[in-house]
């Protein structure tokens, strides 16, 4: 019997789940559709959606799980909760910064953070960000200053930073 992962993030979609999952899988390697599942005819006096009509989606980016919910327009994305990818050059950041920001809220980027079309904040970073913000406090007071004055992260800049 294969082993069920305890954890996994539901984003709730008004009703572009699966639109956002398959955007999501494309940008990611080893990601991918695991399965859709679709409303009955039960419980359409609550939900109000259609028979038929796709209601999740579960899928993998980087082999980490997530539920993709139609759950109609009552909740929306806040940036209080991100997707954090740890990168590890910096194609990897440029690459996913482009696609991931296409048709995203400009205005929301900043230290690394973007929102993208569907509203969902993602944090692209570098790997190494954690090394430079821990031990040696003036190290990691230079990248953190050199970071806040970021969009998207440049590895060499904050790598510069953090060596003085």
């Amino acid at each position: 019997m294969p082993t069920i992962q305890k954890i996994v993030p539901c984003l709730w979609f008004d009703s572009q789940a699966e639109e956002a999952a398959k955007f999501y899988v494309s940008n990611f390697e080893r990601s991918r559709i695991v399965k859709i599942s679709h409303f009955g005819n039960e419980g359409q006096d609550v939900h109000g959606r259609k028979p038929g009509s796709v209601m999740t989606v579960a899928f993998e980016l980087e082999g980490a799980p997530f539920t993709a919910l139609n759950g109609g327009p009552l909740f929306q994305f806040t940036p209080a909760i991100s997707i954090q990818v740890m990168c590890e050059t910096q194609d990897e950041i440029d690459r996913l910064w482009t696609k991931l920001s296409a048709g995203g809220d400009e205005k929301a980027q900043q230290c690394g953070w973007l929102k993208d079309q569907y509203g969902l904040s993602w944090q692209i970073v570098p790997a190494m960000m954690a090394d430079w913000m821990g031990g040696d406090q003036v190290r990691a007071d230079r990248a953190m200053k050199a970071m806040l004055k970021m969009k998207k992260l440049d590895i060499a800049q904050l790598k510069q930073a953090w060596a003085g």
